[in-house]
């Protein structure tokens, strides 16, 4: 994007110096002074285009980190999320873009954290009337009911994980 506007911005100076050298076409008498103008500008403007275009890469690097440190945060918190590592709510930097997805993604993991506990509760709830009940069914329910009840902890383990 830089180098578009670097190029762009380009003409003003050409165009400035094209209009000097026709001035000194049609006026042939102020030629002398207008050539010496033209060098002068020449050297100037070459200076003001390198200054504008470091300014402007400078500028755009500015917007770039602005903008993808946030999503690499973003990113990172995602994987280390799905890899079970809560490393709490998700922040940006000040002035940073995306502040309000960084609010949506926190507000989404504490609801589901919610779910969760809701779910961990109800969870433990079932597994402990599966584990009274086994003690009165036939022996050939019991191993469905102990699978069963293994399986319930084992998810209530991965929730509480999650919740913290």
């Amino acid at each position: 994007m830089s180098l578009v506007i670097i190029i762009f911005s380009s003409f003003y100076p050409m165009v400035i110096y094209q209009a000097l050298g026709t001035i000194g076409e049609k006026f042939p008498q102020s030629k002398l002074s207008v050539d010496e103008m033209k060098d002068s500008l020449r050297m100037l403007l070459v200076l003001w285009q390198l200054i504008f275009g470091l300014v402007i890469f400078i500028v755009c690097i500015i917007f770039t980190h602005k903008i993808a440190g946030p999503l690499y945060k973003l990113k990172k918190y995602l994987t280390n999320l799905r890899n079970g590592y809560s490393e709490g709510k998700l922040f940006f930097r000040n002035g940073d873009y995306f502040q309000d997805v960084a609010d949506e993604v926190n507000t989404t993991i504490e609801t589901f954290q919610d779910h969760f506990k809701e779910d961990t509760v109800y969870i433990s709830e079932a597994a402990a009337y599966l584990k009274n009940l086994r003690q009165t069914v036939p022996d050939d329910k019991k191993v469905v009911i102990n699978e069963i009840v293994k399986r319930l902890e084992t998810i209530e383990e991965r929730f509480e994980e999650f919740i913290g």
